[in-house]
C-alpha cells in the first residue's frame, strides 16, 4: 500500500524555501535566479526528494535535469540580466529584459509556430499542429504546464508567460472539426506542456469524443507525457488516479490504441518504487507505454546510462522508442552534443543490450523538413560522409530515401550540415522551400531556418 503523496511545487517565487538549495553559495543561488528569469524553473517535492542525490551536485544527473545552472544562459545574456537583478530594476525592465533574450534563442524551432499550423476556413485551427500526414498534435490549454520542467526542454517558450509564444487550444470543438474534415488522420498526439497535469474531467473532454464513431478513421491516441517520472503518485494514490485508468481502460475497450509516449531522460526516474507501480498499473489497463528522450549533455551523454535505461524499460514492459539530438532552441549550446558524438554514444550502447532493446530509433534529429536519422558514417569515394534518412516527412515520400552530408565533427542540427559530393542542395530542399515557405520568406529553409523567429520576433 502506497501512501497518498501531496503534490507542492517550487518556481521562482518560493526557490529560497527548498532547504536542500542551502548548501549552495550565495552566489550559486544568484545564477540560478538570473537564469531563472529567462527560463522556465519549476520542480516539485518528488523529484527533490527521492530522484535528485545532492551529495552530487552539481553533476547529478537529475539536478542538472530540473535545475538551473549558469552556463545555460550564454555570457552576454546572463550579463545582461545579472546587472538588471543587481539594480534593482523594476518587474517590468525584467520582463523586457528576459524577453528580449527569449527571442534570440529560437523559441519555436522547426516552424512550429507558423509552418505546422493548419487551415480551416482560411483560419489558423488554434492549438492544433499537423505536420505529418498521419499524425495530429493536439495542445489542450489546461495542459500547458508540467508537475516539473525539463532544463533543457524544446518547448519552453510554453511556459515564460509571453502569450505570443504559447501554443494551446481551448475546450471548443474546433480541433475536433478539424479532424472530421481530415480522414488521412489515424494517429491523435495529445501534449503540451504535458497533458496529464489536466484533471480527470479534462482529460475526458479532449479524449471521450475522440472515441464516438464519426471519429472511426482515429485508430491511435497518443499522450505525451513525462508525469510517469515527475509525479508517478498520478497513477496510484492521486484523487483521479484510478478514474485516469478507468479512462485508458475505455480508451482500449472502444477498439482504439493508447499510446503512453513516456519522456525518460534517465534510468534514475524508473528506480523508486512509486514509479515502478506507477508504470505497472498503467500498462494493466492494456495501454502501451514508448519511452524516448534526446540525447542531452549533463545529463545522458553516456552509452552506459543509455544502455541501462533501455534494458530496464524493457524488464518493465516499456518500449524504446526514440534517440533524438537536443534541438537547436533554448541552451543548445550547454546541452547538444555533436552529430558524430551522438552517433557514437547511441551505437554503443545498441550493441550492449538485446533485440528487444533495439527498437530505439535515432538519432533523430526533429528539424525543418521531418525526423532526420542519422543511419552511420560511411567512406564513399573517397569521401568520409554522413548516412542520412528520413523517419517522417513533410512529404512522405521523402521517408527512407538515404542522403549524405559532408561528414563534419562540429555540426550539432540539420542546418549545419552541407550536401556531400559535390551537390548544392539536398534533394528535398527545393520542394520543402515550397511546402514550408510559399512567400519566400526563405532562401534556404534548411541553412536559415532562425531567420523565421527573427521577422516573427520583430512583427
Amino acid at each position: 500500500m502506497y501512501t497518498q503523496k501531496k503534490l507542492k511545487f517550487y518556481s521562482l517565487r518560493n526557490i529560497d524555501q527548498i532547504p536542500q538549495l542551502q548548501k549552495l553559495s550565495e552566489e550559486e543561488r544568484f545564477a540560478m535566479k538570473v537564469v531563472a528569469n529567462v527560463l522556465p524553473f519549476r520542480t516539485n517535492n518528488y523529484v527533490i526528494e527521492e530522484l535528485i542525490n545532492w551529495d552530487n551536485i552539481p553533476d547529478d544527473p537529475m539536478y542538472q535535469l530540473t535545475f538551473m545552472q549558469k552556463d545555460m544562459l550564454l555570457p552576454r545574456h546572463f550579463n545582461k540580466m545579472a546587472d538588471i537583478l543587481k539594480n534593482n530594476s523594476s518587474p517590468e525592465i525584467i520582463k523586457r529584459t528576459a524577453n528580449k533574450i527569449r527571442y534570440e534563442l529560437n523559441p519555436h524551432p522547426a516552424g512550429q509556430l507558423t509552418a505546422n499550423v493548419p487551415l480551416m476556413d482560411d483560419e489558423p485551427v488554434r492549438g492544433v499542429q499537423h505536420k505529418y500526414r498521419e499524425t495530429c498534435l493536439i495542445f489542450p490549454s489546461a495542459g500547458q504546464t508540467c508537475h516539473a520542467y525539463c532544463t533543457f526542454c524544446f518547448r519552453w517558450a510554453q511556459f515564460v508567460g509571453m502569450n505570443d509564444l504559447k501554443f494551446a487550444t481551448d475546450e471548443s470543438n474546433q480541433f475536433q472539426k478539424y479532424l472530421k474534415e481530415h480522414k488521412e488522420v489515424t494517429d491523435i498526439l495529445i501534449t503540451g506542456g504535458d497533458p496529464m497535469v489536466m484533471s480527470l474531467q479534462k482529460l475526458k473532454l479532449y479524449i471521450e469524443p475522440l472515441l464516438e464513431p464519426e471519429f472511426d478513421h482515429i485508430k491511435n491516441i497518443r499522450i505525451g507525457t513525462k508525469s510517469l517520472a515527475y509525479w508517478p503518485y498520478k497513477y496510484v494514490t492521486d484523487k483521479d488516479a484510478d478514474g485516469v485508468l478507468k479512462l485508458f481502460e475505455k480508451i482500449i475497450s472502444s477498439g482504439k490504441h493508447l499510446a503512453i509516449m513516456a519522456h525518460y531522460n534517465h534510468w534514475i526516474e524508473l528506480s523508486t518504487d512509486i514509479a515502478k507501480e506507477a508504470v505497472k498499473r498503467v500498462r494493466d489497463t492494456g495501454a502501451e507505454i514508448r519511452s524516448q528522450s534526446p540525447l542531452v549533455k549533463n545529463v545522458n551523454d553516456s552509452s552506459d546510462v543509455w544502455a541501462q535505461m533501455w534494458r530496464t524499460q524493457v524488464n518493465m514492459g516499456i518500449i524504446p522508442y526514440y534517440f533524438f539530438v537536443e534541438r537547436n532552441t533554448g541552451s543548445k549550446h550547454y546541452f547538444a552534443t555533436p552529430l558524430a558524438e551522438a552517433l557514437e554514444i547511441y551505437r554503443n550502447a545498441y550493441i550492449q543490450v538485446s533485440g528487444l532493446n533495439r527498437t530505439v530509433r535515432g538519432p533523430s534529429m526533429s528539424a525543418a523538413p521531418g525526423k532526420v536519422a542519422i543511419e552511420g558514417i560511411a567512406e564513399i569515394n573517397g569521401e568520409k560522409v554522413f548516412v542520412l534518412n528520413f523517419l517522417q516527412g513533410r512529404n512522405a515520400d521523402w521517408v527512407k530515401r538515404p542522403f549524405f552530408a559532408k561528414y563534419d565533427t562540429k555540426a550539432i542540427w540539420l542546418n549545419e550540415l552541407e550536401p556531400a559530393f559535390g551537390e548544392e542542395r539536398f534533394f528535398f530542399e527545393d520542394e520543402l522551400e515550397e511546402l514550408f515557405y510559399n512567400n519566400s520568406l526563405l532562401k534556404n529553409p534548411i541553412k536559415k531556418e532562425e531567420e523565421e523567429l527573427q521577422e516573427y520576433g520583430a512583427a
